[in-house]
């Protein structure tokens, strides 16, 4: 009797979810539409300035990594050179 409730219980819920599909498909068309009008497409000139600034972090972190990189790799090999004497 318990199995016989709950698979009508599950069937139920099951067909008030088919039914309200279009409905919440409907209404998630209306939001998507409000909130792309909400949306601010950049300038050309807005796109040019933050891509220099991008580029221009890249090199700065590049040319930081690569003298960090210059630094340890000295010292390591000046440790190992050290190391290998004794």
């Amino acid at each position: 009797m318990a199995k016989a409730a709950v698979v009508e219980t599950n069937e139920q819920g099951t067909m008030q979810r088919v039914t309200a599909g279009p409905e919440r498909f409907i209404e998630f068309l209306k939001e998507t539409r409000q909130e792309m009008s909400k949306v601010h497409t950049p300038t050309r000139s807005e796109v040019q300035a933050t891509t220099i600034v991008v580029i221009v972090a890249v090199f700065m972190f590049a040319a930081y990594f690569e003298a960090v990189d210059l630094i340890f790799g000295r010292g390591i090999d000046q440790m190992f050179l050290h190391l290998t004497k004794h």
